[in-house]
């Protein structure tokens, strides 16, 4: 057996006796280990408006005096500028944030 299924399988045996939430965090452990290559699209009706590439994860903002969830989330990306799904040479890593309430969005591993 190899290391990496050994893992997942005490992993996966661990999981089984916790709440919801330890459920979560446990397997945003697991993804930030193993890491993604994710792609965020946000839309204004049906037009995609701004497309974020090579996200590793995104985080749900929690308050700095209560650590209640709030209701947007976070992380870093490329800014695909002219939508064109690549992360082209002038195009950089940036910072972002989108709101539950506001926007229609879309996360998803990039296809290969």
């Amino acid at each position: 057996m190899t290391r990496h299924f050994v893992l997942m399988m005490l992993l996966a045996s661990a999981t089984f006796s916790c709440k919801q939430e330890t459920q979560n965090q446990l397997g945003r452990a697991v993804q930030n280990w193993t890491g993604t290559d994710g792609m965020l699209e946000v839309y204004a009706g049906e037009k995609l408006v701004k497309r974020f590439l090579k996200i590793d994860k995104l985080t749900t903002a929690t308050g700095t005096d209560d650590g209640r969830a709030r209701p947007y989330r976070f992380g870093y990306g490329i800014l695909d500028a002219n939508l064109n799904g690549v992360a082209d040479p002038d195009e950089s890593k940036v910072y972002f944030e989108f709101s539950d309430y506001s926007t229609s969005y879309v996360f998803h591993e990039t296809p290969n």
